[in-house]
């Protein structure tokens, strides 16, 4: 019985793997280096707070048991206290797969080997998503010069359209974050930044659609704020995997997430589905990050 058991799993485990090139014929297939017996017994999937860890295990509840279900392995979702433990966790092997933004995967990859196997795309059959700049409605504030002199919100250091975007977007304008607000916090997630904003203790914060659509109809609604500024297109926040894990499996975690179909789970995550990942997709984001620590330098010597 033991042994009909092992080879059940076994059969799993390869049928996961059969997935990956069943779905996603355009995407170079690496070779297989792995058997799936070297496969891990558990898998750690690591979450960046865009909001509470409750409603990120709500998020993303289905999205795991799917994945336990495909690969025939335990997988413990582990929500962060910030992006950069989601990547310290993955730099010391204490995370073997995560869902990042675009600039913490970029400094994933750095410094952790990531690699990106998979993009969320959003509902709107999307694969990205846009930075925006939001204010309380009745507040009066309509726009960048109306802020001089309020409290701000950035999310996370590590956040895209949370401080990276937005950082850009002010020295762009000439704006040192520091001078032209009266307060400047980092309040940790993409939802505290719109209930702060939403309950007045900010005036203004950066966001971005997808997080601000998460929370529609359940702690916001659209009528609750102005958006008084939209991003470029942003690629889409990416799953990404350990780049020392077996390739077969790295194969199979991509071909998981790209035949992810559940409506209950895609609509608790408000995305479309998945599509197969890979890093180039991150090099304008790159370019981004030189461009912020450029003006920074240009403005330090100024």
């Amino acid at each position: 019985m033991k042994n009909d058991d092992r080879r059940t799993r076994m059969l799993k485990k390869w049928f996961a793997c059969f997935i990956f090139f069943a779905i996603t014929l355009s995407t170079v297939v690496p070779t297989i280096q792995a058997a799936p017996d070297q496969w891990p017994e558990k898998l750690t999937f690591g979450v960046i707070p865009v909001a509470s860890a409750r409603n990120m295990s709500e998020s993303f509840g289905n999205l795991v048991s799917y994945l336990e279900k495909q690969l025939d392995i335990e997988v413990e979702l582990q929500t962060a206290g910030d992006y950069s433990a989601v990547i310290n966790g993955m730099q010391y092997k204490h995370v073997d797969l995560a869902y990042l933004g675009p600039k913490s995967y970029c400094e994933a990859a750095k410094r952790a080997g990531a690699e990106a196997v998979a993009v969320e795309i959003g509902q709107s059959g999307v694969a990205g998503y846009y930075g925006y700049i939001i204010t309380k409605k009745g507040s009066g504030l309509h726009n960048l010069n109306d802020l001089k002199g309020k409290k701000w919100a950035f999310t996370d250091p590590q956040s895209t359209s949370g401080t990276l975007v937005p950082t850009v977007h002010f020295m762009d304008l000439s704006i040192n974050p520091q001078q032209y607000f009266s307060k400047v916090i980092y309040s940790g997630s993409h939802e505290s930044s719109i209930l702060a904003v939403k309950a007045g203790k900010v005036d203004g914060a950066s966001t971005n659609n997808l997080d601000f659509s998460r929370g529609l109809g359940k702690q916001w609604t659209k009528n609750d704020f102005n958006i008084i500024w939209k991003s470029d297109l942003l690629p889409g926040s990416p799953i990404a995997v350990r780049g020392d894990l077996p390739s077969s499996l790295k194969m199979a975690i991509k071909g998981a997430f790209v035949s992810y179909n559940d409506p209950q789970g895609l609509e608790k995550l408000k995305l479309k589905g998945y599509l197969a990942g890979n890093d180039r997709m991150y090099d304008g984001i790159r370019k981004l990050i030189a461009l912020k620590k450029a003006m920074k330098n240009k403005q330090a010597k100024n």
